[in-house]
């Protein structure tokens, strides 16, 4: 059952385990706050280090094509084209109707940037989302400690296709329910890359360096294999480049503002 209570003039405790965000379709997950223990013991995903987060809520899927053609109607803003790729997706500004439910690919930071600001949502930082694809029981995949091929997309079981519906895969959902946290796509989080970061990142909601050259992705994806599928696997990239495997997931912080088109699925 949603809960909701005020906690000062304008703003709203959303208690809600789900919300719905009207502006632009997305359905956020909750994720309360507190301690995890963030990295591997590997590359730049180590050392091992306990951080704490606040209460956040972050997109139960990824952002699909059918989202983002609302908000390129809306602004104006590049269509993913995919230009410089073999295979686009979208041809002539338009994304197929086959393609709707799939994440969308080929956006950069900066366009990821632009879409959350339009939809007044933002990024989840890399610490948000790597508790989110932990799960309450901090585990190495979302589904759990073992690797299980079949929970999600990757490079060893798409066969011919790249990309799949954000729905797909459900058994890899997370602990607290957001879906294909593992594979399918590279997500763009909010921080800048830092390799040796960990070494000095702050406990408390760490927010990455404060420059930089990249920009975190999260996640693996359909071109990579299961050592990339980790919930602690980190990658940079730079943030104008584009790829078929870069997409984006929205997050909303804690309290939420009563009245910009949020409500609480039942």
């Amino acid at each position: 059952m949603a809960i909701l209570c005020e906690t000062e003039p304008g703003h709203l405790r959303l208690e809600s385990p789900l919300l719905y965000h009207s502006v632009d379709g997305s359905v956020l997950v909750y994720v309360p706050g507190g301690e995890f223990e963030m990295g591997d013991g590997e590359g730049s995903d180590c050392p091992r280090h306990v951080v704490s987060v606040s209460s956040f809520y972050i997109g139960m899927y990824c952002v699909t094509n059918r989202q983002y053609s609302e908000f390129v109607r809306a602004t104006g803003h590049r269509a993913p084209d995919q230009a410089d790729w073999d295979n686009p997706v979208w041809v002539n500004g338009v994304c197929p109707a086959s393609k709707l439910s799939h994440p969308v690919v080929c956006v950069s930071w900066d366009d990821a940037l632009s879409y959350v600001k339009w939809a007044g949502l933002r990024l989840p930082t890399e610490a948000e989302w790597e508790h989110a694809a932990r799960g309450p029981a901090n585990v190495l995949y979302p589904w759990g400690n073992e690797w299980e091929d079949s929970r999600c997309r990757h490079s060893g079981n798409r066969g011919s296709e790249d990309t799949c519906p954000v729905w797909g895969y459900a058994s890899g959902v997370s602990g607290y329910g957001t879906c294909q946290q593992s594979g399918n796509v590279l997500e763009w989080c909010s921080d800048w890359y830092g390799e040796n970061y960990y070494g000095n990142s702050a406990r408390r909601d760490p927010q990455g360096p404060e420059s930089g050259t990249y920009r975190v992705l999260r996640g693996g994806g359909w071109s990579l294999d299961a050592n990339f599928c980790r919930s602690a696997s980190r990658y940079g990239g730079t943030p104008g480049y584009r790829s078929t495997s870069f997409g984006f997931r929205v997050c909303l912080s804690v309290p939420a503002v009563q009245g910009e088109g949020l409500r609480p699925v039942s």
